[in-house]
This record gives C-alpha cells, structure tokens and sequence, in this order.
C-alpha cells in the first residue's frame, strides 16, 4: 500500500510529478532509494523525448564579473517554468560559466560547474524534473579589459533575470557614479530602439546591401529617371542608418538629441572623455518559430494515456 505522504515526501524531494513519484514507489515496493533512483532514469529518458519539443520562452541572465560581462539565453516551452524558482536558479548557476566561454554555446554545455557536475547534465536531470524542454540556446561574452561594463535588465522578474537584456561595454578613464548612471542610460536605450551596431561602418555589408536593393526596388516603381533614383536611394540608405546605428539614432532618454550629442554633452558637463566601444542585445525567443499547440487535444491526449 502507497502511502501519500510518502508520495508527498518524494515529490518534494525530487521534483518530480504526483503520478511519476505513485508510480516510482510502486515499481519499487515502496523503497524511497530505489524509488529516486528509479525517477532519475525515468527522468533522463523522458528527457529524450522533450529534446524535440520547441522552447521558446525561457530567461535572459546577465552576469559582470572582474574579468567580464555575459549575457545568456535559456530557454523553457513556457513562461510557467521560467517563473519556477529551479529555472531561474539553473539560469544563474550557468551564468558563472558563462563568462569564460567566448559565446560558444558549445564550450558552455562541457564546462564544469563548481558542484563538479558538467552542465549538460545539469540540464539534463533539470528537464526530467521540470517536465519541460531545456535549452542554451545562446551565449555572449564581453572582455573586460580594464573597461567600463553596465548592463540592463528589461522585464526583470529577478536580480539579473529577465526578458530583454543588454551589455554595454564604455572606454572610461574616471570611474564615477554619474558614469555609471549615464551608461546605464545607454544601455536601456539600446534595449528600446534594437541598434545593430556602434557607428554605421560597423552595420554588416549584407544588410545594408538588402536594403539599397528593397529602396531601389521602391524607387523604380516611381518611374522616375536614374539620377533622381540614386539620390532617394542614398536618402533613404541615411535613414536607414539613422534608424539602426547606436551614435545616429536618437536618444530615447530624451527623444530628442542623437545619442552621439548625449554622450558629447555628457563628457562636456563632467569633464568626461566616455567612449562606447562594443555592446550585446538579446531578447527573448528572437528568430524562434513557436508551435501552435491545441490545449483541448493535450489534455484528451494526457488523459487517454
């Protein structure tokens, strides 16, 4: 006879669902060892399974440290398991990671957490217990070298857990609190207006080489002579870059100065000499397609199994 405090007992101690702890003990003559044990390879299997279902919510973390700054993506199939207090604990175990491993989602999932566990197996048993698809889906590190590192939290629902996420990395040669204020500045600005790059030299030759070919396109249908069509194109290209440079674009703080005069004014009012070099922006699921799932077919598939 299975008792339901020890099923409780189980459940709390494992993770694991009401149904999997009834069955583990029954499998086991009722043996808690056994029944662990019995979870953890049910666990690990049916993780198999889960690997082939879409996740596309999940957390973004931020973590600076002396030596540098990562961002990390990890992704759940909801935003019920990104809320669970395992999932975010997972996020920020593998931010301490993350770091050393030169955006290389790869080099993340072999590293060694201090516990001496690597990290995909951490992930792992973490999607046996949860119940749900697991995934790093990516990774970006920033060097310190001996530079100024801010970061930015949108959509927070923790210390450095949230939905959209931002590292900006500044050349600075007096560290001070308004530094720090202002580049905090900059980095909820890049969170809000998506910049793809620093200065316009840096926006890929692809992309901008799609757009001439988008307003070209739009300008022939104007019907107008070749001359005039070269100039609308190199007036639109203008504002394209206007609209995905970070120095061009205009600053959201204020919603009215580039974010090039912000910083100028900024060095000029506190004798400053601030610089951005590099920054990273995630949001959450970007690029990915999500299923379309039948929540009536679920629960008919669930209770005929």
């Amino acid at each position: 006879m299975i008792k339901i405090e020890d099923v409780k007992k189980l459940r709390e101690s494992t993770g694991a669902g009401m149904m999997d702890c009834k069955k583990a003990l029954g499998e086991t003559d009722g043996d808690y060892e056994l029944a662990v044990e019995w979870l953890r390879k049910k666990g690990i299997a049916s993780a198999a399974k889960k690997n082939s279902r879409t996740a596309s919510d999940g957390l973004l973390g931020v973590s600076i440290q002396d030596d540098g700054a990562a961002i990390i993506e990890v992704n759940s199939e909801t935003d019920f398991v990104a809320r669970n207090d395992k999932f975010q604990s997972l996020v920020k175990d593998l931010l301490a990671n993350a770091v050393n491993c030169q955006s290389d989602v790869e080099k993340l999932n072999e590293s060694v957490l201090p516990s001496g566990q690597k990290v995909k197996d951490y992930i792992l048993e973490s999607i046996g217990s949860m119940g749900e698809n697991i995934v790093v889906r990516r990774v970006a590190s920033i060097a310190s070298d001996s530079h100024h590192i801010n970061s930015y939290i949108h959509n927070a629902i923790d210390a450095n857990l949230g939905k959209i996420a931002v590292l900006i990395k500044l050349k600075v040669s007096n560290e001070t609190n308004e530094v720090s204020q202002f580049s905090k500045q900059l980095a909820m600005h890049i969170a809000a207006a998506r910049p793809v790059s620093v200065q316009s030299s840096d926006v890929p030759a692809e992309l901008v080489e799609k757009e001439k070919e988008i307003f070209s396109e739009q300008a022939r249908a104007s019907g107008k002579p070749d001359n005039i069509i070269e100039k609308m194109v190199q007036g639109r290209i203008r504002k394209f870059f206007e609209e995905v440079v970070f120095l061009d674009q205009t600053f959201v703080i204020d919603g009215k100065t580039k974010v090039s005069e912000a910083i100028a004014q900024f060095n000029k009012d506190n004798n400053s000499d601030i610089e951005v070099v590099d920054f990273v922006r995630f949001e959450l699921g970007e690029g990915i397609e999500k299923e379309e799932n039948n929540f009536a077919e679920e629960v008919n598939s669930l209770s005929a199994g």
